[in-house]
């Protein structure tokens, strides 16, 4: 029992990193339609600014929690009034040739200068050490980092749904077409969604730093599965986005725990699930269907 506990919290803590990562991802998709490739890389970013800024300017993790989210936002809106939105109203396999590219490159600079090894991340002082949950003990940082990841959720959640901003640029993410023919400008809430996606990449990278090895390919292998929660959740779907992330997590660890026999299967149960979903509702789990034409 204690096992099944334990695995099920450690899937709860990969899911909240899948569940920023995904919420990004669906509001960028739902008002762009552009598959930013490069959100993984903006992940690593912010886990590299985290240690770039304690390493040489001493700033801890605390300050970092915030500098490097704002920072990257602020440069998710410049890149995109400088790039993204002149290949908009093309096929979206531009912007996902340009993200992709842009990813080899930010990952190029980051290994330039700082090399391809893992640079270890202190845990915080104040978030050292176990909680004992009874059945078993665990570590503090990753229940900071579950609790965190909610408390963010449900917090985006309320401004999206319980202020007149947050439902126009809900409106706007999930049924764009429908948001313009009531009259409203889509288009002047494009860039700070953006940069509101991007800053959601930094802070999960800053989060992820004291827990897994910061290195400039660590959000390569992370954004397959994350784009994997995306289209399960439903494109575009803020609340199918958050709810799978959890989901996958959980379906990772049971996975990995229990058949470990079978490496291939726990290795790849995340498409076989992507790939039931799509059969059952092609539109993922919380999408809307497309009418036809």
């Amino acid at each position: 029992m204690s096992g099944f506990a334990q695995n099920t919290f450690n899937g709860l803590v990969s899911g909240a990193f899948y569940a920023l990562l995904a919420l990004g991802l669906a509001v960028i998709f739902g008002m762009l339609r552009v598959v930013n490739f490069a959100h993984g890389a903006f992940y690593m970013l912010g886990a590299f600014g985290a240690y770039v800024l304690l390493s040489e300017a001493g700033v801890p993790f605390w300050a970092a929690l915030v500098i490097m989210p704002v920072g990257l936002g602020l440069l998710g809106m410049a890149l995109e009034r400088a790039v993204i939105h002149r290949l908009t109203k093309l096929d979206p396999l531009y912007n996902f040739l340009l993200t992709f590219g842009l990813t080899l490159i930010l990952q190029d600079l980051v290994k330039l200068r700082y090399g391809v090894q893992s640079s270890p991340y202190a845990t915080p002082a104040l978030l050292d050490g176990t909680v004992n949950f009874g059945l078993f003990d665990f570590p503090t940082y990753r229940v900071f980092i579950l609790g965190f990841a909610v408390l963010l959720c449900v917090a985006v959640w309320w401004v999206l749904t319980r202020t007149r901003i947050g439902m126009v640029v809900r409106a706007s993410t999930e049924r764009p077409d429908l948001t313009r023919a009531f009259g409203i400008d889509v288009g002047r809430w494009v860039t700070p969604v953006f940069g509101f996606g991007i800053g959601l990449a930094g802070l999960a990278g800053v989060l992820a730093a004291p827990m897994r090895a910061v290195n400039p390919l660590m959000g390569t292998d992370l954004i397959i599965v994350v784009f994997a929660v995306v289209v399960i959740g439903g494109l575009g779907s803020i609340f199918g986005s958050v709810a799978a992330g959890f989901g996958i997590g959980l379906v990772q660890a049971w996975g990995e725990a229990y058949l470990s026999n079978f490496p291939i299967v726990s290795q790849t149960i995340v498409f076989v699930v992507m790939a039931g979903v799509l059969l059952w509702r092609p539109a993922g789990l919380f999408g809307r269907e497309e009418a036809p034409a």
